[in-house]
């Protein structure tokens, strides 16, 4: 067992959208032999991408777990891929997968470089502390430069490059890669798909560049592992086996980061990055402990990451399957689960037992006798689990950190055609939410409508698509709208006496408070405690904070929730009879009314970061076109064979903005919308914005 999970490798493929990842998932099932028949994104006949949408679009919408096998070196190696989305709408995908990852494989274009989603997954996945190995691929692509992508990986991330392979080669001249190590010249063979390659001597025009960066990378090495420094500065002989064994301390501690490249779509460099991931990211066991907390107990607490520890298991994701129900996608940190047995959850604090452990391969399912610590797999039977929840057993609470969503940016009022369909309508949007907590649904007091709330038009529409195809519901739609957030400009302080006398016991609460900003920066309410003396009693506090909470839902100026405030409580006083709770939440919710417009209101939009990628004829529509937006270019850069303009542009003016870029392009540009932050609206405009 200790043997198994030495050899087990959980890791992701995180990148920006159009990247390879799905045909490079394809390219390393393929040559570990789980698949024998390559599939194409553009065909949409991939493993992964298994869900009709993502055939139709080309993207990846879910993040989709599957196990395969290496061999390296006569050992054997259990690898767990999780093939993430890269557009953004869809992060939350690449964020829950993450969270559970022991390492990941960040792919970049060649001709592309670092783009702006792939920024935002690194820093995603350095959050999570997951080691990486980069991959540069799309070597063929017309445009392709490989030191300039290693120097922007550089630059952008302030990390140091440890490069392990450079391209013969580049564009259509791409043929092949030398591998710095060894110094070996590497082609793979076309007519047997690339499962077969040939090693040569390194060509003599590449010979000088090829011993340049064996130097780099032993210097590089040197400097980052005190193990392999000693051995070179005293000009030991370098075995193969001392660089990989220093490369892999490197990688886990993550100091640096080797860089291979290749094309997955031309099938050159695939087997030589699945050796990568067998000897440089972690298993399992290189982490050894996971930390916690003790609900019962309110104490931190660590568990140690072995089979014969307490059962920690971490629900990441939850699908619903029409055949099986529900399905807990769960990370085991620790211990061991048997189908039959009854597990914790800390968060309901209900038990679960579970019926079935199933391991994932895609769209098949392959039945487990038992999971143990490190593996990731599907647990069927638990009725209530949410993404996020811990599961452990029944006298040993414990609570992994959960996963937090960002709220939603755009919603839109939805209705089913048919009134017949009204049941089915709400199962469907229930079982949405459950499996997509960047989703939300809510229901407009004003109006009644039912809302669907998420990150961006393009993942309402796909989740519309799916009430329709998967849920047989079909759905009238408004217009999208804009999830704006209030803000309060300055800070005021208030007197809020809220009475009430109606026969018997009657309502009293006084609270008098300062309002305002926050000054840190967070989100939330940040509430402070000055009472003195027990002029308001103790037990009243938290229902002030509460009604605070609940006011800063329903925003003054047009309805809008606050993002952040700031409330001093600081005197007031009770009615030995007449006072209780929810006169001092009250009071709270009328005082908020008041004292938010005294200090004055501010109505923010959010700002999105458009990367528009256009033929150079069409950068002067382009701009134009981003100015009446009332957008800001940032920057115009050469990408490849086109030019990339950045811009931020207001959420409001961007919507169809996708099928405009291919309007004004003739169909050959293409963007990328990112949330970047919420701004003021400037005042002329609020008379526009409806409810």
């Amino acid at each position: 067992m200790m043997k198994r999970k030495l050899n087990l490798r959980n890791i992701g493929i995180i990148a920006h959208v159009d990247a390879g990842k799905t045909t490079l998932t394809e390219r390393m099932l393929y040559y570990t032999g789980l698949i024998h028949k390559l599939g194409n994104v553009d065909e949409g006949n991939t493993v992964t991408d298994s869900d009709p949408q993502e055939s139709k679009r080309g993207i990846t919408i879910s993040s989709s777990a599957i196990s395969t096998k290496w061999k390296l070196n006569e050992e054997s190696y259990d690898i767990n891929i999780i093939d993430t989305p890269g557009h953004v709408d869809f992060a939350v995908e690449v964020e829950r997968s993450l969270r559970v990852l022991d390492g990941a494989i960040a792919i970049f274009c060649g001709a592309s470089g670092v783009q702006s989603q792939s920024e935002s997954v690194w820093t995603q996945s350095d959050k999570y502390e997951v080691p990486k190995i980069g991959f540069i691929n799309k070597m063929d692509r017309i445009g392709a430069d490989f030191d300039k992508t290693v120097k922007q990986i550089e630059s952008t991330f302030d990390v140091k490059s440890l490069v392990l392979q450079i391209p013969i080669g580049s564009g259509d001249d791409f043929e092949g890669v030398i591998d710095i190590i060894s110094q070996r010249a590497l082609y793979w063979n076309v007519l047997d798909s690339g499962q077969t390659w040939n090693s040569k001597s390194v060509p003599e025009e590449y010979q000088e560049r090829a011993l340049e960066f064996k130097n780099i990378l032993f210097e590089n090495i040197a400097e980052h592992d005190d193990i392999f420094m000693e051995r070179y500065l005293e000009g030991d002989e370098i075995t193969e086996s001392m660089v990989q064994n220093a490369l892999r301390r490197i990688t886990i501690g993550r100091k640096a980061i080797p860089l291979l490249c290749g094309s997955a779509f031309k099938n050159i460099g695939v087997q030589p990055l699945l050796n990568a991931v067998s000897m440089y990211l972690p298993s399992p066991l290189d982490i050894e402990t996971v930390k916690g907390f003790n609900p019962s107990e309110e104490i931190s607490q660590i568990r140690k990451r072995q089979d014969d520890e307490v059962c920690t298991a971490f629900v990441f994701k939850v699908l619903t399957d029409k055949y099986i129900g529900k399905l807990a996608m769960t990370r085991i940190y620790s211990g061991v689960i048997l189908p039959g047995t009854f597990l914790l959850n800390p968060r309901t604090g209900k038990k679960e037992r579970i019926s079935r452990i199933i391991r994932v391969q895609a769209d098949k399912m392959v039945e487990m006798e038992r999971a143990n610590a490190g593996d990731i797999c599907g647990i069927i039977g638990i009725k209530d689990v949410t993404t996020g929840d811990t599961l452990t057993e029944l006298n040993a609470p414990f609570m992994l950190e959960a996963i937090k969503f960002p709220e939603p940016v755009i919603s839109l009022a939805i209705e089913p055609k048919s009134k017949n369909d009204e049941k089915k309508f709400g199962d469907a949007l229930a079982k949405m939410v459950s499996e997509d907590p960047s989703l939300q649904v809510k229901i407009d007091e004003q109006t009644g409508q039912t809302l669907l709330m998420g990150m961006g038009e393009l993942h309402l529409e796909v989740r519309l698509e799916t009430l329709r195809s998967e849920y047989g519901v079909g759905i009238n739609k408004g217009d999208p709208k804009v999830s704006y957030r209030e803000q309060l400009v300055a800070t005021s302080k208030h007197r809020e006496v809220f009475k009430k006398q109606s026969g018997g016991s009657g309502q009293f609460a006084d609270i008098s408070f300062e309002i305002g900003p926050r000054d840190d920066g967070k989100k939330g309410l940040l509430f402070v405690n000055q009472i003195k003396g027990g002029v308001i009693s103790k037990e009243f506090i938290p229902y002030v904070e509460k009604g605070f909470n609940q006011a800063m839902k329903n925003g003054v100026l047009l309805g809008y929730p606050f993002e952040s405030m700031k409330v001093v409580l600081f005197d007031g006083s009770t009615h030995e009879e007449d006072s209780h709770g929810l006169d001092f939440e009250i009071a709270a919710m009328q005082g908020f009314k008041v004292a938010a417009k005294n200090a004055g209101i501010e109505l923010l939009e959010p700002i999105m970061t458009a990367e528009i990628i256009c033929p150079d004829e069409f950068l002067g529509k382009i701009t134009g076109d981003v100015n009446r937006r009332r957008g800001i270019i940032k920057s115009i850069s050469e990408n490849g064979q086109k030019q990339m303009v950045v811009a931020v542009v207001p959420l409001m003016e961007t919507f169809g903005y996708i099928s405009t870029v291919r309007t004004l392009t003739s169909g050959r540009g293409s963007v990328n919308l990112q949330m970047n932050s919420y701004s003021p609206v400037p005042k002329g405009l609020y008379e526009s914005i409806e409810l």
